[in-house]
């Protein structure tokens, strides 16, 4: 997400908390009272949103000093300093609330995804992230899972064909909605990659043979019937000569995501990283 990109959101966010003014702060507080304050980290796991509490800060008082100790990725223990702000005591209480909230939420997920790719790390399979989101901080939420180790799936429903279980049934069918899909992007000029999701290895064998997806979803399959469907798509690449990455989706947990991993899927998509997480507890103290 870019800086101007994410203006537009602290804007929101101030404007939500002040709106006319921060009237406890402004009734016991000196306007040219200087002080310092630093981000207390109260749990361990794995620091995201930084960079995004430089730009809160920068974007409401620029003559705000920054002292960073620790970064986006790293991980952290109770105790550990982040950062510290040092100017306004007034703008530092204004903004405390709305920058805290941020980097909990993100260093939550963060946290969280580096939970269940440290599970998988040794296999070659990826955690992924879902739409599972809250809206208006997608950008921010799945940055905050590419920070934990997982990778991102799609961003939105317009940077790649995604083929659930709803448009199967309504296009009439597994072929009938994929060559649907590969038609629509050849008629738009569109370079889009296409997944469709299966319930059943019926429906992967028919996938398989229109020869249209890159990705197959295994939607609930268990654990071993994934090993199976593993089976059915690497015979199929061997005997066509064209790579289909395999998913496994639909209420896998940190007890059996490694089952999975080593089933031999490539991605696991976990939508818990985004709304099942617990935000990480820090706090923003004065310095003394």
């Amino acid at each position: 997400m870019t800086k101007d990109e994410l203006r537009p959101l602290i804007q929101l966010w101030f404007s939500e908390d002040i709106r006319e003014g921060d009237h406890t702060s402004l009734s016991c507080i000196p306007k040219d009272l200087q002080g310092c304050q630093q981000l207390i980290i109260k749990a361990e796991g794995i620091l995201a949103g930084v960079e995004v509490a430089k730009e809160v800060i920068r974007y409401f008082d620029p003559t705000l000093q920054i002292e960073l100790y620790l970064h986006d990725g790293d991980k952290v223990k109770k105790g550990d300093i982040a950062f510290r702000v040092t100017g306004s005591e007034l703008s530092l209480l204004q903004i405390e609330r709305t920058m805290l909230n941020i980097m909990q939420l993100m260093s939550g997920i963060a946290t969280t995804t580096h939970r269940y790719q440290s599970l998988i790390s040794d296999t070659g399979c990826y955690v992924l992230d879902t739409r599972k989101t809250t809206p208006g901080l997608r950008y921010l939420e799945k940055e905050a899972v590419r920070i934990g180790g997982g990778k991102n799936h799609r961003i939105g429903l317009f940077d790649m064909i995604l083929l659930k279980d709803n448009h199967v049934d309504f296009a009439g069918g597994i072929t009938a909605a994929l060559e649907g899909a590969k038609r629509y992007c050849q008629e738009k000029g569109l370079n889009l990659r296409i997944e469709i999701e299966t319930r059943n290895f019926a429906e992967l064998r028919e996938a398989l043979t229109t020869g249209i997806p890159d990705r197959v979803m295994l939607d609930n399959y268990t654990p071993e019937d994934t090993r199976e469907a593993v089976q059915i798509v690497r015979q199929w690449e061997q005997q066509n000569g064209k790579k289909v990455e395999i998913e496994s989706s639909g209420g896998i947990t940190l007890d059996t995501i490694r089952d999975y991993a080593l089933a031999g899927v490539d991605y696991v998509s976990v939508g818990a990283l985004t709304h099942s997480f617990k935000a990480l507890d820090m706090s923003f103290k004065a310095v003394k």
